[in-house]
């Protein structure tokens, strides 16, 4: 039990939110925190694993004065485990240390809130003093009659008949029927985030949904609200409510139905939700048949054996759940704005209406309403009356693999298939997805049992078109349809593919089978299609099935006319629909994927073949003639993957061979995008720059694309946030790049341990690097020494930029030292925004007064003025100084600084530009006007400068013989005598090409 004091263990100086809600909690009696600390235990462990750093919240709870902590630290790097231990600790330990843990994340939240968090914490502050009686509800339900008591008892096994096995279609043997499973041992968690992302979209939604997958993973804590299904109608930080309309959204085969059944057999067996006394689970698909009826006959239409009780349940409306799965699949017209609803549930109206209705709130005050969509049909639609919209986002890593255990029996099978598909980035990738796994799963099932090897390797997929290749092989293989039958089949079933993917059709009835003569008495059939009853309808296995039948008709039933203008269709769409299509006709036409399926092709195959591949000759032609854009960007990206679906190398080489530059800067690169970028850089070795600036690019996927950037000469990676981590794969591509001679990393987080990997490998004699940019990066000054290091035995590096990073302190010297070294070859050092003191001017005196071959210097944005500025300055007039462009701007020099550049000016013949900020006076306006001046750039930008200093600006134009361009932007310059300065302009005597 909990102690039942209230502890004192408030911050000294708690803000008034704070304190009103530590109250709140003291308020709560000894149960009421238990429960609510189970309640939110699964979002807990979330929360604190996912923490922007666990130590913030140790040292928060230190504060409220809760002893031993530090044995958490040594967990810091397996947040899971730290995560449950830290949160039984605190239950265990009583009231204290549960108040105390509650206070400190409300306190961080204000610093280093998530969603996650937020949502937590303001459920508890809005719904604490009813939430225990609503986990009581959930878990006991509702005292209802004897007579409703019965008839719930049917109802619930009824339901739980329907939903307690879990269903897989036919695998490739048409001898097995559907295999069914326990659901509970066949089900794995799915992601689901608050969203409403589906708005965005304008790409083919598995392809995006694919592509953004990993960074869903990447951001899920900072960004997106994680809610498990047992949480759907818990209170919603974004409406401010508890909700009762709640839309899932998820793109084919993400398991929303899989999802609703879980709910549904959840439900059933009294885990969840006993706060609906009735659930009334109802498919899309299946009210098509219905026209105008009324709720109640479309209740009984699904659940007959309710008739005589019907009455009586939908008196309770609060107490009923509608779930409605496959809104995208629906004929009904819904307009959730409409003002025409039903009020009564007796009153006849359109199948659509009486949805709308419900969803409104005008049919069944009170009740509640759960409904599944693809996003492309939420994007159509006001999703306003929903007050919580979640997306499925399909499987982690962890889930992914945990799906592979399941649906191989043998361990060491499931680990060589899971291995496999690891290794492969396009297959790897898609496996968010269920049905994909399935597909995988099935595919390597079969292929990993093969006795002879070399037909194993012939059967293991290497692309997303093999794989469904493959796949449909393995159905027809096993068929006793004799070949031309088969192909008949595959033919009809193509076209109304196809029809489908044009058309956004994802269900068929029985007159568009009529339509495209597809024989539904044939047993092949049922391999492809799923039939529902009541009405019947039909639907591919995935709609990716569908996308690749689509494709297939071409190369089974080809007309060359037929397949022009399917690929002109196709590529006409801007929403994406017919992505997936042309990526298969690409990988087709491909004759060892072709060959996987020989037998069952049309015999002009291999004309269809030759025909695409001059359509994508075609089309790359078109794309290349286009504007530079980041539309253009995107398309090439995609041509990218046609290509890579080929599998051929001949046609990437001669379709990108004038290819030199290629810019995909700003363009979000996945994983997946990555590796069929290697692809295409392997193959086109003619590809000398490759610029990735602001890619968001991550370590996976730069590991994907080392293998193709071994023949740059210049590669721009800047922007992309890499972590050290990424050091290891940079510097294998150095290794291995002996023609790499310019490397982009600004601003990315390359500061860490593995930095050394990418310095020892700059520091190669075989390095031929010449251009280095590693500016924001955050790096210390201990980094200096392996720059330093760099410096001395790279041979090649001419240009160093190091700008605004954290390079002062005890090691900078080091850095200094190997700048005055004999073998230094740098001929521009970039060192502005270092909070570098002016102690650093003499050793960079030094640097200056040794260093023959140094011509740039930038060291603005420093703090450069004191005593030591002097050395620098004497350092710069010496003859021996070669600087031609210097750059001292921002270093709050003050007028006392102009005598000392004067200096410079008069006494170095190198330098050529000159970057100042800054008062600035006669001393160096004199210097500036002396003969023995020899500045061709002078920037003077940002000064503050009065109009009184045209006159000596004046004098400088006209003295200057060598001053070709002047920035005198965002100065004080108008009044009476700017005009000095125009006058000079228009001298004979001026030789300014250039005035800003």
């Amino acid at each position: 039990m909990f102690p039942s004091y209230c502890p004192t263990i408030l911050s000294p100086s708690p803000d008034d939110e704070t304190r009103q809600f530590y109250q709140q909690l003291c308020q709560y009696k000894d149960h009421v925190l238990r429960m609510t600390y189970g309640y939110f235990q699964d979002d807990l462990l979330y929360i604190v694993e996912n923490l922007w750093s666990p130590r913030s919240l140790l040292s928060e709870l230190k504060t409220q004065n809760i002893p031993d902590l530090e044995k958490y630290l040594t967990l810091e790097n397996d947040r899971k485990t730290l995560a449950r231990t830290l949160l039984q600790d605190i239950f265990q330990r009583g009231r204290e240390a549960v108040i105390a843990l509650w206070v400190s994340l409300y306190v961080l939240q204000k610093d280093h809130g998530t969603p996650a968090l937020q949502a937590v914490l303001e459920e508890l502050r809005h719904t604490g003093d009813t939430l225990v009686e609503q986990i009581l509800l959930d878990e006991d339900g509702h005292q209802l009659t004897p007579e409703l008591t019965d008839i719930q008892k049917r109802h619930k096994k009824h339901l739980h008949n329907n939903t307690e096995k879990f269903i897989e279609h036919k695998p490739p043997r048409c001898d097995q029927g559907e295999e069914s499973f326990s659901f509970s041992t066949r089900y794995v968690n799915l992601v689901i985030v608050s969203t409403n992302h589906f708005r965005e979209r304008s790409e083919n939604e598995l392809i995006e949904t694919g592509a953004r997958h990993e960074e869903y993973l990447k951001k899920k804590q900072n960004v997106l609200q994680r809610i498990s299904h047992n949480k759907m109608f818990r209170w919603c930080h974004r409406s401010r409510l508890v909700p009762h309309m709640v839309m899932v959204s998820g793109v084919p085969g993400v398991g929303k139905t899989t999802l609703m059944q879980k709910f549904v057999y959840d439900w059933v067996k009294g885990d969840l939700y006993q706060r609906f006394s009735f659930v009334f689970f109802f498919k899309f698909r299946e009210l098509n048949s219905l026209d105008k009826v009324s709720l109640e006959t479309m209740i009984l239409h699904q659940y007959p054996y309710l008739e005589l009780q019907l009455e009586n349940i939908l008196q309770d409306p609060e107490k009923l759940l509608f779930i409605f799965d496959g809104l995208d699949e629906s004929n009904h017209t819904m307009d959730f704005t409409s003002r025409h609803l039903c009020s009564h549930p007796k009153q006849p109206e359109h199948c659509g209406q009486i949805v709308v209705s419900l969803v409104r709130k005008s049919l069944l005050t009170g009740c509640s309403v759960l409904m599944t969509s693809r996003p492309t049909r939420l994007a159509s639609i006001d999703c306003t009356v929903f007050q919580r919209i979640v997306e499925i986002t399909g499987f982690l890593p962890e889930e992914r693999k945990i799906y592979f255990e399941n649906f191989f029996s043998n361990p060491e099978l499931s680990e060589k298939a899971f291995t496999y598909v690891k290794q492969n980035a396009t297959l790897y990738t898609f496996c968010y997805l269920p049905s994909y796994c399935w597909i995988i799963c099935t595919v390597l099932s079969r292929s990993f049992q093969t006795t002879s090897s070399d037909q194993q390797v012939t059967l293991l997929p290497r692309t997303v078109t093999q794989l469904f290749a493959i796949f449909v092989a393995n159905i027809l293989a096993n068929h006793s349809l004799e070949k031309s039958d088969a192909q008949k089949i595959l033919r009809s079933i193509g076209w109304m593919a196809q029809h489908g993917v044009m058309n956004h059709r994802v269900i068929f009835e029985e007159r568009d089978l009529d339509s495209f003569y597809v024989d539904n008495k044939s047993k092949l059939l049922s391999s492809f299609l799923m039939e529902s009853e009541e009405p019947v309808t039909y639907s591919f296995l995935h709609l990716t099935v569908q996308e690749f039948f689509s494709a297939l008709v071409h190369y089974t039933d080809n007309y060359t006319k037929k397949l022009q203008n399917s690929l002109e269709e196709a590529k006409s769409y801007p929403d994406g629909r017919g992505e997936m299509f042309l990526r298969f006709l690409c990988g087709l036409s491909d004759g060892t994927t072709r060959s996987i399926l020989s037998g069952y092709l049309d015999k002009q195959a291999a004309q269809a073949s030759r025909d695409v591949i001059t359509w994508l000759k075609n089309f790359i032609l078109e794309e290349q003639r286009l504007e530079e854009s980041k539309d253009k960007k995107q398309r090439l990206l995609r041509t990218f993957f046609y290509l890579f679906e080929t599998r051929n190398k001949a046609l990437v080489l001669e379709s990108l061979q004038s290819l030199r530059r290629l810019d995909l800067s700003d363009v979000h690169m996945s994983a997946l995008d990555c590796t069929v970028l290697a692809f295409i850089m392997e193959t086109c070795t003619n590809i000398e720059e490759l610029n990735l600036t602001r890619c968001s690019l991550d370590t996976e996927g730069l590991e994907r694309l080392v293998p193709g950037l071994h023949n740059l000469q210049n590669l721009s990676l800047d922007s992309n946030l890499l972590p050290d981590t990424s050091c290891t794969q940079l510097a294998s591509v150095i290794r291995n790049n002996q023609s790499l001679k310019i490397l982009h990393l600004s601003i990315n987080r390359l500061s860490g341990p593995h930095f050394s990997d990418l310095m020892a490998a700059l520091s190669s004699p075989d390095c031929r690097i010449e251009e280095l940019h590693l500016g924001y990066n955050n790096l210390p000054d201990t980094s200096c020494t392996q720059l330093a290091s760099v410096i001395r035995n790279n041979q090649s590096l001419k240009r160093l930029v190091l700008s605004n990073n954290r390079l002062f302190g005890p090691h900078f010297s080091d850095l200094l030292v190997a700048l005055s070294s004999p073998t230094c070859r740098i001929q521009e050092l970039r060192l502005g925004s270092n909070d570098l003191p002016d102690t650093c001017c003499t050793q960079l005196a030094s640097g200056i007064r040794n260093n023959q071959s140094l011509k740039i210097l930038d060291l603005s944005g420093n703090r450069l003025y004191g005593p030591y500025f002097s050395d620098l300055m004497a350092a710069l007039s010496s003859p021996a100084c070669r600087i031609e462009e210097l750059h001292l701007a921002n270093n709050h020099l003050p007028d006392t600084s102009c005598t000392q550049l004067a200096s410079v000016i008069r006494n170095n013949q190198s330098l050529k530009i000159l970057v100042q900020s800054g008062p600035q006076f006669s001393d160096l306006m004199a210097a500036l006007s002396s003969p023995a001046c020899k500045i061709l750039e002078l920037h003077l930008d940002s000064n503050l400068l009065p109009d009184t200093s045209c006159t000596q600006l004046a004098s400088v134009i006209r003295n200057n013989q060598s001053l070709k361009r002047l920035d005198l932007s965002n100065n004080r310059l108008s009044g009476p005598h700017f005009t000095d300065l125009l006058v000079a302009l228009s001298s004979p005597d001026c030789r300014i090409q250039e005035l800003e």
